[in-house]
């Protein structure tokens, strides 16, 4: 066991979890309305409590267990067999089990802001539970877990690159929140303006700086790796805020705080994929690029195809890390086919099984609340609770 690698897993860890709890409670929280923010921060702590047990009984075993190309079967339920001594390569496989079930627990929160303000809370817990077990860990278990889009997969010698979640966190996350966006529908109110923008930009620094676990904890190793893809994912979060900033004075004739930091945002899920593979120069033209890309993508989404995806999931971290995937091939550091063979199977895949997922969980919930719950807001109506005394 290496004592220095364990150290930077265990911390990275604690990082990751930190992006959930409470990086993104808070920047979703104060992008919605005040008569909803509870809900929001709800929706969070419940998913990361839910997504712990179901790691634990399922769904790392799914993911990292060794059955098959496909997936990975069921003999680490429960993580059977494994102790405080058993290793995976240089540290404790109890390590490694927790980190990526931060990963497991922010993934399905991501798909939280496309249908805020009017989602029945238990289609939420029952539509993430099942998503994260048949959906998440099956594609963990291909790019991740020495499946099927691994070295000498269905790609050949050359397998999927993706170092910290471009198409197994974000594509994923965002396809299945477009989904859900369009078949949830609308909400009654959709011009309503952030409630809390200081909200958002504490929320939105608390994931900058998790995101450091998020990608340098994916070198799992304390080394120059690590240090490298904490400092590209820097740059690239720094580059992707000043455009995105630029961009909209550009356009607007001024630069907006909400803006600057869904910018930042943009140039994280960019760079994820890629922060293991490149430089300091490419992450910052991947993030540059970025900032105009992704904000250019919430107009196509909002104001042409007029899908309410209402803290635009799709247009950030989507098309954020379907960009960086792509940027891998174009900077030399993976196989065209298989980043976008990757890319085109998980797309299809997840569209599908997260379709039927949700027509079936709403055959027991609700998809939505009613018109009565959601202008009262969800904080009073679902939890009977409410953020402030005067409610915007």
């Amino acid at each position: 066991m290496n004592g220095a690698d364990t150290a930077w897993v265990m911390v990275a860890t604690a990082l990751v979890l930190l992006m959930t709890l409470p990086g993104l409670a808070l920047f979703y929280g104060g992008l919605v309305r005040a008569r909803n923010v509870l809900s929001v921060f709800m929706q969070c702590f419940a998913i990361a409590a839910l997504m712990s047990v179901l790691w634990l009984l399922g769904g790392y075993s799914v993911a990292f267990g060794t059955a098959n190309g496909w997936w990975g079967g069921l003999a680490r339920t429960g993580l059977i067999g494994v102790d405080a001594a058993t290793l995976r390569g240089t540290q404790p496989e109890i390590a490694f089990f927790a980190f990526q079930m931060t990963f497991a627990i922010i993934t399905p929160a991501l798909i939280l802001g496309a249908f805020v303000e009017r989602v029945n809370f238990a289609f939420v817990m029952a539509f993430s539970a099942l998503w994260m077990l048949l959906v998440y860990a099956p594609v963990t278990h291909w790019i991740w877990g020495g499946g099927i889009m691994a070295d000498g997969g269905i790609w050949g010698a050359t397998g999927t690159r993706d170092f910290a979640g471009g198409i197994v966190v974000h594509e994923t996350a965002a396809l299945a929140a477009l989904l859900l966006a369009v078949m949830i529908g609308p909400r009654r109110h959709r011009t309503t303006p952030p409630h809390n923008p200081g909200m958002v930009a504490m929320g939105a620094g608390f994931l900058w700086v998790g995101w450091f676990g998020f990608n340098g904890g994916s070198q799992l190793a304390a080394d120059g790796g690590a240090a490298m893809a904490i400092t590209v994912t820097h740059l690239s979060a720094a580059a992707a805020s000043l455009s995105w900033a630029a961009w909209e004075r550009i356009k607007f004739g001024r630069s907006s705080l909400v803006g600057i930091v869904t910018g930042t945002i943009a140039g994280l899920a960019s760079i994820t994929p890629a922060s293991g593979y490149v430089g300091p120069l490419e992450a910052l033209a991947i993030g540059t690029i970025a900032g105009i890309l992704c904000q250019e993508a919430v107009v196509l989404i909002r104001e042409r195809l007029h899908i309410d995806d209402t803290l635009d999931v799709f247009a950030v971290h989507g098309v954020g890390g379907i960009f960086g995937t792509v940027m891998i091939a174009v900077f030399g550091h993976g196989s065209w086919v298989a980043q976008l063979g990757a890319l085109a199977v998980v797309g299809v895949y997840t569209l599908g099984l997260s379709w039927v997922i949700a027509k079936l969980v709403a055959l027991v919930f609700p998809m939505r609340v009613d018109k009565e719950a959601e202008t009262n807001g969800l904080d009073l109506s679902t939890h009977g609770e409410r953020a402030y005394d005067m409610n915007s």
